[in-house]
């Protein structure tokens, strides 16, 4: 049996190049072309409507600055880190912490529920920490 080169097969290329044999007829297969159905994965449409996103903070001066400090162990030292930074920039500031204690629950769905809503309620931009 002949040992065919890299030689012969790039000649083959160049005379199929120069046929000008469109790419994909050269290995192509007598299947009839693939179809898809694209399902939506919601059940149904959210009855809430969408709210966009806050208005910007024109700055931190004279605010109430809320830290949201998640579980994690190096959260707590960041978070105070951060605000003794923040206290030494902006001294009229207000700086309110909330210390998340669950695993990987969003927080209205904790025991704190209503302590985080009005913590939430209570502040004009929040700072989120988490301790990775």
């Amino acid at each position: 049996m002949p040992r065919f080169g890299i030689r012969w097969a790039l000649g083959l290329l160049v005379a199929l190049a120069a046929a000008q044999v469109p790419s994909h007829m050269l290995f192509a297969q007598a299947s009839p072309p693939i179809r898809y159905e694209v399902l939506s994965p919601w059940a149904e449409v959210d009855p809430i409507p969408l709210k966009g996103i806050s208005p910007r903070i024109d700055g931190l001066a004279g605010k109430k600055i809320g830290l949201f400090v998640n579980y994690k162990r190096a959260a707590r030292p960041i978070g105070l880190a951060l605000e003794r930074r923040l206290k030494s920039m902006y001294p009229d500031s207000d700086i309110r912490t909330f210390n998340s204690t669950e695993w990987n629950v969003v927080e209205t769905e904790t025991k704190n529920r209503d302590q985080f809503i009005a913590w939430a309620k209570g502040v004009d931009a929040v700072i989120l920490l988490v301790g990775d």
